[in-house]
């Protein structure tokens, strides 16, 4: 297990040596590293077991440090990153040559986001150094929401967690770019498409769920539970199952029969910020339950609602 806390210096001290650090943010905890040290990079790969063709996002203080990374030139982005950041935005940006390879898997563009968490903006300032950060467990599970998370699947390959406690969104932060001088969502995430539509006008999706990803978070699946999960009508998927034991996720009024199966409720008032927030600890607590299955309602296709849904079919997927 890892030693968890909130010693800034500590884990500034680490990631200058190139060791991995759990950090927080407000979308989910990242495993991070030293973007421009390529060894460290590494680590992240050899650590969650991800491929190598699936890029990361680094992780910056503010937007004036920028510059040295990658070119924010266009004015539709620009306007975005005032908007939303520190937030759960990520732009896909030119990259400059300072940044490996390794980290965008060979293509010219960065993901880079600045995160909403106090801790987490003090030791990007500290270090100085671009932080590429995916998501703080083994590859394609379940995203971690809490220092625990982390500590139960990644603790003897961390040097350190930095203890920011729950995250206040729960969903990873929404990917944009341009392609062919569009406006494009890459991963739908903590950001409405209602509210990037306000900044910038009509958006278009390229959600790829794809071997060959054009940003992180494209895979066909991932965020996937070990155990078994089936969307659709919770009647009709109780229905048809004669498995004893199910986890039944679901949102708003439990007005189905479930005897001697677990609920998990994202929001019972169906509030989609709140079933965001508790999605993936949710999907945790039936993973780890005794129950066979996991089966869940879709969402609306409205707000975060659809970032929710994209989350499940890809934990489905498998």
């Amino acid at each position: 297990m890892a030693e968890t806390g909130k010693n800034i210096d500590l884990a500034a001290e680490l990631l200058l040596k190139g060791k991995l650090v759990a950090i927080p943010t407000e979308t989910v905890y990242g495993l991070a590293a030293n973007a421009i040290n390529e060894k460290a990079v590494i680590s992240i790969f050899e650590a969650k077991q991800r491929p190598f063709f699936d890029p990361l996002i680094i992780h910056l203080p503010d937007i004036e440090s920028i510059a040295k990374y990658a070119d924010l030139k266009d004015i539709r982005l620009q306007k975005l990153a005032k908007a939303f950041w520190p937030g759960p935005l990520t732009l896909l940006l030119p990259k400059k040559e300072i940044v490996p390879n390794l980290v965008t898997s060979g293509l010219n563009h960065v993901a880079v986001r600045i995160p909403k968490h106090t801790l987490t903006l003090e030791l990007l300032k500290k270090i100085n150094t671009p932080l590429a950060a995916p998501s703080a467990n083994p590859f394609g599970y379940v995203s971690p929401t809490e220092p625990a998370h982390v500590n139960r699947q990644l603790g003897d390959k961390v040097a350190y967690i930095l203890d920011g406690g729950p995250c206040a969104v729960g969903l990873e932060s929404t990917i944009i770019g341009i392609e062919e001088d569009k406006v494009c969502i890459f991963r739908l995430g903590g950001l409405a498409i209602e509210d990037i539509e306000k900044i910038v006008g009509k958006v278009e999706l390229q959600i790829n769920h794809s071997s060959d990803p054009k940003a992180p978070g494209q895979l066909k699946s991932h965020y996937a539970p070990k155990k078994p999960l089936y969307i659709g009508n919770i009647e009709q998927l109780l229905a048809k199952n004669t498995i004893k034991k199910i986890a039944v996720i679901c949102f708003g009024e439990e007005n189905f029969q479930a005897k001697d199966h677990l609920i998990f409720n994202l929001s019972k008032n169906k509030d989609l910020q709140e079933a965001a927030i508790n999605l993936f600890k949710y999907l945790r607590l039936a993973d780890d339950s005794s129950a066979d299955v996991v089966m869940c309602s879709e969402l609306p296709e409205v707000g975060l609602g659809r970032a929710i849904n994209d989350r499940l079919k890809r934990a489905a997927a498998h």
